[in-house]
């Protein structure tokens, strides 16, 4: 298959042209804007690092957030419809907790680098 050349305007080595033949299609690209711009409010971006840190049900991660329930349910809607999270149902109550995917575990990871943040261990997590 012929590779396309691009017309630059200028010839700085075509560098850019380089990197372009590397670069997502517009579907990933869009993909990866949508989760960005669901963590880009503060209130679901505290959901998710509490999610990726445990599980929970609404009313608790209403009450560990200070956040109403109706508000919390709203933001964990947009975060499933993402893929972000998972929910299990048990009984009558839903629990949530992040989804067990590279991209979330490389978003985590990169808010713990971000904000020099230490994440609790997964022995933490299980004590009471």
């Amino acid at each position: 298959m012929e590779e396309k050349t691009i017309h630059m305007p200028h010839d700085h080595g075509r560098r850019g042209e380089r990197v372009i033949r590397a670069m997502p299609s517009s579907a990933e690209i869009e993909s990866i804007a949508d989760v960005l711009q669901h963590l880009g409010d503060p209130s679901r971006l505290r959901i998710f690092w509490l999610l990726c840190h445990c599980e929970e049900c609404v009313m608790n991660i209403a009450a560990l957030t200070g956040m109403s329930s109706s508000a919390v349910s709203h933001h964990l809607r947009l975060l499933k419809n993402s893929g972000l999270i998972v929910s299990r149902r048990e009984g009558k109550e839903m629990f949530y907790t992040a989804a067990d995917t590279e991209m979330v575990a490389a978003l985590h990871r990169s808010f713990e680098e971000v904000a020099r943040i230490s994440c609790p261990s997964r022995e933490d997590w299980h004590q009471e």
